[in-house]
């Protein structure tokens, strides 16, 4: 199995609480449970890790040993627009980052701070970005052994 790690921003664990009109019904229990159904199907082991501390995933991050990983998934949520290190981070790391919503920010008149970083996102679609997010991880990693089995 490859392995992926999924972050989960500030006040996911609000989901399913808070504003279901915008983010939907889903808990982060209930979705970080299909998350883990998901990877598996596409044989992706997966670790999540949720902090409300932007400190706390910045520390995360940085311990992360990018050697194990393919590839990771982030939801900043509350840390969308935040003035963090998470965007340095992410951009630091060898390790591609997609970043997924539930809802679509720019809707709001957000704009992310995180995914200048990333290698793509998914916004708007529920639960269903993170799904689209595993599957774009493993198409990379196909192409990926294709382009370096013809060099």
């Amino acid at each position: 199995m490859q392995n992926i790690v999924v972050v989960q921003g500030a006040d996911m664990d609000k989901r399913g609480i808070e504003q279901i009109e915008i983010f939907g019904p889903e808990t982060l229990q209930e979705i970080n449970a299909r998350i883990e159904e998901d990877a598996a199907r596409l044989g992706l082991s997966v670790e999540i890790f949720h902090s409300n501390s932007a400190g706390e995933v910045t520390a995360y991050l940085a311990d992360l040993d990018q050697e194990l990983l393919i590839a990771g998934i982030i939801n900043p949520a509350g840390f969308t627009v935040m003035d963090t290190r998470i965007p340095d981070v992410i951009a630091a790391m060898s390790l591609p980052f997609y970043e997924v919503h539930g809802s679509n920010p720019a809707s709001r008149g957000i704009v992310s701070n995180v995914l200048p970083n990333c290698r793509g996102c998914v916004w708007g679609f529920g639960y269903a970005g993170y799904g689209v997010a595993m599957r774009a991880i493993v198409e990379d990693q196909k192409l990926r052994a294709d382009i370096s089995g013809k060099v």
